[in-house]
């Protein structure tokens, strides 16, 4: 098996620019800044902001890589989001205008998505995708500092298929909240019964790894 990493942003193909107006879109990611004043969001892999009023959408983070995801930092300075611009999925940060984009988290086979960041912007949570034979995957969840590093691993999977995804620091950042594929047996189902529950809502005491 030949294992190869496309760095997409160097990927040189021919292009054709076409304009065109939009008001709405859908499957989109939103995020409100800390004062509540601006929206940033993503539309067909790239990123913008707006106020949050209403008006005209500002493109920040755009190019052939795919953005996702945008979450603003505690003091609304700078946006975390997901990009696949060095080869794969990773968490990258760069100032609320746009500028400074770098990549906090360099993984080169596991997915890194769903940035969430710490009380303190020191930190960023983030989903880590995993896959089986047969399953959309599972995920566990992993913290960065915000000058990178290896990674802090702070959920186990219990195995390839049951996910958990989604997570959010509680205010005082004792706690960090996710979603967690709760229904029975080992291997995803996809006919399952919504209204019996799939997912509940999980808590993790980072001091204590408690559940």
């Amino acid at each position: 098996m030949i294992h190869a990493l496309l760095l997409v942003a160097l990927v040189q193909t021919p292009v054709q620019q076409v304009s065109f107006d939009l008001e709405e879109g859908t499957w989109m990611n939103v995020a409100l800044s800390p004062d509540g004043t601006t929206l940033a969001f993503d539309w067909l892999g790239d990123i913008y902001t707006m106020p949050a009023t209403g008006g005209e959408a500002r493109a920040v983070c755009t190019g052939t890589a795919w953005q996702m995801q945008p979450a603003f930092s505690p003091d609304g300075a700078q946006l975390a989001y997901t990009s696949d611009e060095g080869g794969g999925d990773n968490i990258w940060v760069c100032s609320v205008d746009g500028s400074g984009a770098r990549a906090v988290t360099k993984e080169t086979f596991r997915l890194l998505t769903q940035p969430a960041w710490s009380p303190d912007g020191e930190w960023l949570v983030a989903r880590k995708h995993y896959t089986g034979r047969r399953s959309l995957g599972a995920g566990e969840l992993w913290m960065y500092h915000l000058s990178g590093g290896e990674g802090l691993q702070v959920t186990t999977k219990p195995n390839d298929q049951k996910d958990l995804g989604e997570p959010v620091y509680s205010p005082d950042g004792r706690y960090v909240y996710f979603s967690l594929d709760v229904t029975g047996g080992e291997t995803f189902e996809y006919s399952q019964d919504a209204t019996k529950g799939i997912y509940a809502i999980d808590r993790l005491e980072l001091a204590t790894g408690e559940l």
